[in-house]
């Protein structure tokens, strides 16, 4: 592994892991990221979802003993949420990846999105699930359904869901809560399937640039689901949504005034 390729582990895994679980998403900043790093090919691309396994596997560690139970609620809502995104993620995961995944589009998907939160959080509104063991399927197809906006690249993930949550009627704590578990079936699948079907784009040499990457990635979300399971308990998530507005305005600022050559698209 060249110094070169090892810093784009660690920068990318540092990435993935920080933004993976915050309302700001991971795959925008992992495009914007690339793009400055100059991996920015079809290669990364399938590098960056080989790397969300690490952020996988920390909800996984985190939550191990929900996860072992015999939980039968918890699975059956993460199967009914994950069907949504997953039918219009094959259908449509050529034309987005074809036409969406440069930086420009995604900062604007990162102002729009920030613009969402902020109307959300100052909706009047009163939590009727304060607690994802009170969740039936139908709140989980909601949150499913909200999900599938974040194959938008720059909309979030973990922003459509816990917003599309609280939208839906679950407390700041729950929507949070069931994002987490929804990453797991979500980036398995998503990871597995990206994986398969551009193998050839990966070699042998790649595999310990993919498992710095993922390990990095691991610890980073790890300690990111932990502080924020405490943020949100007493805090609300404008100071994202502000984040989300600024940084997107930098993007296009910087790519319309030629300060950075951003990747045509």
């Amino acid at each position: 592994m060249t110094d070169g390729a090892l810093v784009q582990a660690l920068v990318l895994g540092i990435v993935e892991g920080l933004t993976e679980f915050l309302p700001v998403s991971s795959t925008g900043h992992l495009i914007l990221a690339g793009d400055l790093l100059g991996f920015n090919d079809e290669r990364a691309k399938v590098f960056d979802v080989a790397i969300q396994s690490g952020a996988m596997l920390a909800v996984v560690w985190e939550y191990r003993r929900r996860f072992l139970a015999v939980d039968f609620p918890l699975w059956r809502n993460l199967a009914v949420a994950f069907v949504p995104a997953a039918v219009i993620g094959l259908a449509f995961a050529g034309a987005i990846k074809a036409h969406l995944f440069a930086p420009v589009p995604v900062a604007l998907a990162f102002i729009a999105g920030g613009g969402i939160i902020l109307w959300v959080e100052r909706r009047p509104r009163k939590a009727r699930i304060e607690s994802t063991r009170a969740m039936d399927w139908r709140d989980a197809l909601l949150v499913g359904i909200a999900q599938c906006f974040a194959l938008i690249p720059g909309t979030s993930r973990s922003g459509a869901t816990i917003i599309g949550g609280m939208l839906f009627g679950l407390s700041r704590p729950a929507a949070t809560e069931f994002s987490f578990f929804l990453a797991v079936p979500t980036l398995f699948a998503a990871g597995g399937y990206d994986l398969w079907k551009h193998r050839a784009l990966l070699s042998a040499d790649d595999l310990g640039m993919v498992a710095i990457g993922a390990a990095v990635s691991f610890g980073a979300a790890f300690a990111v689901i932990r502080w924020l399971v405490r943020y949100v308990a007493t805090h609300d998530f404008r100071p994202f949504a502000w984040y989300r507005i600024a940084f997107g305005l930098v993007v296009l600022a910087t790519a319309y005034g030629g300060v950075v050559r951003w990747t045509d698209g």
